[in-house]
């Protein structure tokens, strides 16, 4: 077999000491060099495993490719889906077979460019149109939050459409799902159960930080008849850092911005029985107004201990009903004792500039406080209470190494290496 064109071409484009304009014709060839020609249709020297007709491919057996004959030898293999992302493959080293190197996606279309050439270095091309068989079992992933500005406390959230119990097809979800930030940070997923992942760096989020959040999972085989279905984007950033901090012992609320303190509240938390959570809390909503009751929290209409009062400028951080907010009724006791019934109590004009300086995300800590600590997870956002190496050790990747990508922490490719890549 001859490949003396290819050489030639070389050759002549190395001429560097002719003039300008007689190396830019040799560069550019003539109709007689075979590499300057329109490739031949190289369709009877291909063969492949693909289905014929109507029938779609098998997405778990590799994608094979090969010529006929010692006449001509394969050059390259190209495999893009419709989103023009390529797939794997190995060539071998004689130039007769090709196969993918990773499994295909379920449900696909993809198109295969075979280039080929000749004995005589002449090029062919072939390309083949190929549909694997689609995963009729999806599982659907649900990223939150929304897109938008967070504190620099809010964790990312997955949810699943079905539970995943098997730890193999749990590592085979987690490497999927994609979180990159600008700047870099190390940071995990955690598998809070079997329908839900949370995701959080090391330590908090910077200040002004851009999150991406993704899925490569689509069409991805995870177990025996369950395949990846399609997900949502999110695209978050973080505002200033800010963080307060309720000294229970002291009855002050202290509010740093970008670790600059900026404001001591004197505050009222809640009273024996009634104790404040101990822990770090992350902000899950504002509500200008909103009424609380005693029977919200279990306490029986009637009793001594009872309330329904209207309340303002409330700052929620636990789903169970934890808010910081103003308390007319108590300013007497604020800065000096604990009268509530758990919530962190300040002045009217207080709790508006509170309620104005944090936003969804921003981290409201309690200390010092005879109360119960707060739950990592099922309360709100108690993530922050959890030990990394515990945090990490809830990854389904645990015992893999791990590797940065892009921005944030990454676990091993092993999802992008059973799907599909961007070209680079």
């Amino acid at each position: 077999m001859s490949h003396r064109p290819r050489t030639r071409t070389v050759l002549s484009c190395g001429l560097l000491l002719v003039p300008l304009a007689v190396s830019t014709t040799a560069c550019g060839g003539s109709s007689s060099e075979p590499l300057s020609t329109k490739p031949y249709d190289a369709a009877d020297q291909i063969s492949s495993n693909t289905p014929d007709g109507k029938q779609k491919a098998d997405p778990n057996k590799p994608l094979e490719v090969s010529v006929k004959g010692d006449e001509a030898r394969i050059t390259d293999v190209t495999a893009t889906d419709a989103s023009g992302r390529s797939i794997r493959g190995e060539l071998t080293a004689d130039g007769k077979h090709w196969r993918t190197t990773v499994p295909l996606a379920a449900g696909t279309r993809y198109s295969v460019r075979v280039s080929t050439e000749d004995e005589d270095g002449n090029p062919g091309l072939k390309t083949l149109d190929v549909e694997t068989k689609g995963g009729g079992n999806r599982l659907q992933v649900t990223f939150g939050p929304k897109s938008g500005e967070y504190g620099v406390g809010q964790p990312v959230t997955a949810e699943l459409s079905k539970e995943v119990k098997d730890p193999k097809a749990r590592a085979v979800v987690e490497s999927a799902l994609k979180v990159d930030s600008t700047p870099r940070v190390q940071g995990s997923w955690h598998w809070v159960d079997g329908k839900t992942l949370h995701f959080r760096p090391q330590e908090y989020w910077p200040a002004h930080a851009s999150i991406a959040v993704h899925s490569n999972l689509e069409g991805l085989k995870i177990s025996k008849g369950l395949y990846g279905g399609p997900a949502k984007p999110v695209k978050l950033t973080t505002g200033d850092k800010i963080v307060a901090v309720t000294d229970v012992a002291t009855h002050q609320l202290t509010v740093a911005r970008n670790d600059k303190e900026i404001n001591t509240i004197p505050v009222t938390t809640g009273k024996p029985g009634f104790d404040t959570r101990n822990g770090i809390k992350v902000v899950l909503g504002k509500e200008s107004f909103v009424r609380m009751t005693s029977g919200s929290i279990g306490i029986p209409d009637g009793s001594s201990e009872s309330y329904d009062l209207p309340v303002y400028w409330a700052t929620r951080v636990t789903n169970s009903g934890e808010y910081v907010h103003a308390a007319p009724w108590s300013v007497g006791s604020q800065g000096a004792a604990n009268v509530s019934h758990g919530c962190t109590g300040m002045s009217t004009g207080d709790a508006e500039w509170f309620f104005n300086a944090v936003r969804v995300g921003d981290i409201v800590k309690v200390v010092n406080s005879g109360g119960a600590d707060m739950a990592p997870f099922g309360n709100g956002f108690g993530d922050w209470n959890m030990p990394w190496q515990e945090w990490r050790d809830g990854s389904a990747l645990k015992n893999q190494a791990t590797g940065t990508t892009g921005a944030a922490e990454q676990q091993p490719e092993s999802a992008d290496a059973a799907r599909l890549r961007p070209q680079v």
